[in-house]
């Protein structure tokens, strides 16, 4: 199980997907923690088991059981806070901004993992889940600890690919029980 039996498993109408997936593990300019931590969130954060399994399955060979974990966790706490932040945005009553959200979030300041790569992966994961709010949160903690945009945009780049490589994977093993 791996990057590539996913790049296999991509119909020929999602070529552009597939040549992504690639170019992101080769060409990454991030830490190969970095990398297979954020490849592993956004796996989690599409719910696709398939998805889910195959870069678990690679991300485990280069990921340490910490990081391993912090990346779960990243997707497991941005899944709640994206949905109420997100919630409490378009709402649209900046009153809510000033209540507390009175939502456990130790895991955010206490990882396992460097905080730079815990936010990154959070940062990742909130483009998956459309989240405003966490997404310039993040962007800015991470730009305050001197991460390059480029390093930035890397990540938002694996969030959307890992999805569009779930939906299409997704969509197709829904097709094919038709």
């Amino acid at each position: 199980m791996s990057i590539d039996s996913l790049k296999d498993a991509l119909p020929a109408y999602a070529k552009d997907v597939k040549l992504n997936l690639g170019s992101l593990v080769t060409t990454s300019s991030l830490t190969e923690q970095q990398l297979w931590g954020t490849l592993l969130a956004c796996a989690v954060a599409t719910r696709s088991q398939r998805v889910i399994a195959e870069i678990a399955s690679e991300a485990a060979d280069t990921l340490s059981a910490e990081a391993f974990t912090a990346a779960k966790g990243a997707a497991s706490i941005m899944a709640m806070n994206n949905v109420y932040y997100r919630s409490m945005h378009l709402i649209g009553d900046e009153t809510y901004a000033t209540m507390p959200a009175k939502l456990r979030m130790t895991i955010i300041g206490n990882p396992g993992v460097e905080k730079v790569d815990f936010e990154l992966w959070s940062l990742a994961v909130s483009a998956i889940g459309g989240c405003g709010r966490c997404l310039e949160s993040h962007e800015q903690v991470l730009r305050q600890a001197g991460m390059p945009r480029e390093q930035v945009q890397e990540a938002v780049r694996i969030a959307a690919v890992v999805n569009a490589v779930a939906a299409t994977l997704e969509a197709e093993a829904a097709l094919a029980a038709v």
